[in-house]
């Protein structure tokens, strides 16, 4: 019985973004999206323009990492 309620109480914890079955970075992209579309000009295309974000991917091969891809986080690049 204690074992139950130690994990009801467990469950009971989990981020709610975890129990919706999102990733932290998933709920972060909703929740800065929101934000950005509540601002007023000029603010809104401040925060527009910092909107975008590049990573870079390496794939490795036989131990060491290949040219470096650049990408974007947007889906029209």
């Amino acid at each position: 019985m204690a074992s139950a309620a130690a994990g009801a109480v467990a469950g009971a914890a989990a981020p709610f973004w975890r129990a919706a079955g999102m990733t932290y970075i998933t709920y972060s992209n909703i929740c800065a999206s929101l934000l950005r579309s509540c601002l007023k000009e000029p603010y809104k295309a401040d925060a527009a323009s910092r909107e975008k974000v590049h990573f870079a991917i390496s794939k490795w091969a036989q131990g060491k990492p290949e040219k470096p891809v650049i990408r974007s986080d947007t889906p029209e690049e």
